[in-house]
């Protein structure tokens, strides 16, 4: 619920509402027209909130309802104070989850009075932004070596339905407690009440509720709301950033949800659809949203925010226009997860503009295309040896295959949120751990050891150990046997 406003009479501007069509609510003032994106207050106990997106002439305003417009009638008066949708702001709202409106769904104590910051707020300007550019270290393996990730940089999630990316976001808002000192913010835009529940109760298990602040705005909202949700978090980020000086990592789940919101938004106030019928403000709508997203000289927010791509169509405006915002872009595939490699990115698809000598260093960025074109030569190996058998390949090719074959499940990690699943405990890799890794697989120097060491660990020592193990599982087994031949 939204609100109530609790102002005298002389404060308010009134009018009344003319019209009512869905969540789209025109209404009249005789005088002092609000300006576009006020609040204004309406309906029963005034519970009900519109956001004015246009207005139509000297007279009436155009605007979309946040929250629900059940018993909402012509005739009836509404009122405001001129001001804008505000979320409230500072060192209180730690380990806590709000609705859009900044209002405490969690169950816990009531919040004191404090700071309200509007959600309207503009980016950052060029000249309070950091040159610097620094590598965003998460301790997972894939991300590290292959898709290195920009502080203060925007890096997206992209994947079809059920491919992992909620479960690589939780991964990360686990690793950054230990890795940076900052603080988690979680932006479900468009999310089932379930994930939002289990979320909440996951990191309050892993005891990292307390670096946290989490928003949802859940699917059963009204396109409003769950437009301004994004707003609200990012405004709360920035209060960390600005006032407090401190790192923030916001996770955004999903943009392609705060997209559909805007294009049912538009949809509802009349605008003619562009391509695919999406709005014909797309491009505007995600740039004033992602251009806020920064890295200034009083700290940085890094943001990691997930892409649902519409039948795994790359070329779908709403990925199109999320692309050019990105520092790097993490796909996954569904052909990895499918074969179990998790997490299952796609390490050809999958860029970053950080994957410099000049930033990540020499060394770093030769084995990163060394790895590159050992993957990218086993892909094109696949179809000879899906007809022909590895043997027919020549003993280079067939070399290169094991290292890409040794490489891929290298690249596989078991993450520490999904340890009550997969019974597997949980790894964080430092980058150099990782990279001496990639650099003793592509010398050779485990070409004799089995592929299935190399899955599902952290370091490269573990691989050994592994191998160890099976081995003697190996000569046990093979005992065994010999014992029961010989009583046959």
């Amino acid at each position: 619920m939204a609100t109530t406003l609790k102002l005298d009479d002389s404060d308010l501007n009134l009018g009344r509402v003319v019209a009512v069509r869905g969540s789209v609510v025109d209404i009249w003032f005789d005088e002092n027209l609000p300006s576009i994106n006020t609040l204004i207050h309406t309906g029963p106990d005034n519970a009900i909130a519109i956001e004015v997106l246009s207005q139509l002439d000297d007279n009436r305003i155009r605007g979309i309802a946040l929250t629900p417009t059940q018993g909402l009638a012509r005739g009836m008066q509404a009122q405001t104070n001129g001001g804008q949708l505000t979320v409230p702001v500072g060192k209180e709202i730690m380990g806590r989850m709000f609705d859009v409106f900044g209002n405490a769904i969690d169950h816990g104590d009531a919040l004191p009075e404090m700071k309200r910051n509007s959600v309207h707020q503009l980016p950052p300007p060029l000249s309070k932004r950091s040159t610097k550019s620094e590598i965003f270290e998460t301790g997972i393996k894939a991300i590290d070596v292959m898709v290195p990730l920009q502080h203060g940089g925007n890096a997206g999630l992209f994947g079809g339905a059920g491919v992992g990316k909620t479960v690589l976001l939780t991964e990360m808002i686990h690793n950054m407690v230990g890795y940076h000192q900052g603080i988690s913010m979680f932006c479900g835009i468009g999310e089932r009440c379930r994930e939002g529940h289990e979320l909440y109760h996951d990191m309050k298990k892993a005891d990292v509720l307390k670096d946290m602040v989490m928003m949802f705005g859940q699917m059963n909202e009204p396109p409003g709301a769950r437009f301004r949700v994004g707003h609200a978090a990012l405004t709360m980020a920035e209060y960390f950033r600005d006032e407090e000086h401190r790192d923030v990592l916001l996770l955004v789940d999903n943009v392609f949800r705060f997209i559909q919101a805007g294009m049912e938004v538009s949809g509802l106030m009349g605008q003619m659809p562009s391509r695919l019928g999406y709005q014909p403000t797309l491009g505007t709508e995600l740039s004033k949203f992602e251009e806020r997203i920064a890295n200034t000289t009083t700290g940085a927010i890094t943001s990691i925010q997930a892409v649902y791509v519409p039948a795994d169509d790359l070329t779908d405006p709403a990925a199109v226009h999320t692309f050019s915002h990105l520092s790097a872009s993490i796909t996954l595939s569904r052909k990895r997860a499918g074969e179990g490699l998790f997490p299952a990115i796609d390490l050809l698809q999958s860029s970053s503009k950080m994957a410099t000598p000049g930033v990540i260093g020499e060394r770093h960025y030769h084995l990163l295309q060394q790895i590159k074109q050992t993957l990218a030569q086993y892909e094109e190996l696949k179809d000879i040896i899906a007809m022909l058998g590895l043997e027919q390949l020549s003993v280079k090719d067939r070399a290169t295959v094991n290292r890409a074959r040794r490489l891929e499940r290298f690249f596989t990690q078991p993450f520490f949120t999904t340890e009550q699943f997969s019974g597997l405990k949980g790894k964080g890799v430092k980058l150099e751990d990782a990279l001496n890794g990639c650099e003793r697989i592509l010398n050779d120097e485990f070409k004799d050891l089995p592929e299935s060491a190399f899955y599902m660990i952290g370091t490269i020592e573990e691989a050994i150990e592994k191998a160890k193990k099976e081995q003697k599982k190996e000569e046990n087994n093979t005992d065994a046997d010999k014992k029961e031949t010989a009583k046959v």
